[in-house]
């Protein structure tokens, strides 16, 4: 089993994030690894972001009142385009349970990877 490579500025991220967004981070990282396991972390536009095959995947970032979380072909993995509230694909989330289901989600990421794959060939 691949151990996943953690950016220790992620860490510092969801450490100074708010107390209410600090388990949607931690639950939406630990989602993002176990369905991509070879992904990489890095800081971009000051937030997260988590990468697959050298492109972007995946982000997350805390604000004061909610976290956003998004795919970077957010429409496409997604069905639906950026929320109206929020940051990215899934609105303002407050609390784990904003959050769709462990499965849903790491469907929602594997499709994302595809589509990375699928510019690949």
């Amino acid at each position: 089993m691949t151990m996943p490579t953690l950016d220790p500025r992620v860490d510092a991220y969801i450490a100074r994030s708010a107390q209410f967004a600090q388990p949607v981070l931690v639950h939406l990282r630990a989602t993002v690894h176990a369905a991509c396991p070879a992904v990489e972390e890095t800081i971009k536009w000051g937030m997260p972001f988590f990468m697959h095959r050298g492109r972007n995947l995946v982000f997350m970032a805390a604000f004061k009142a909610h976290a956003g979380f998004g795919f970077w072909k957010g429409e496409q993995v997604a069905g639906v385009p950026k929320a109206a509230d929020g940051m990215g694909q899934l609105g303002k989330l407050t609390s784990v349970k904003d959050l769709p289901s462990r499965r849903a989600l790491t469907a929602m990421i594997k499709a994302a990877m595809v589509l990375i794959e699928a510019t690949d060939r």
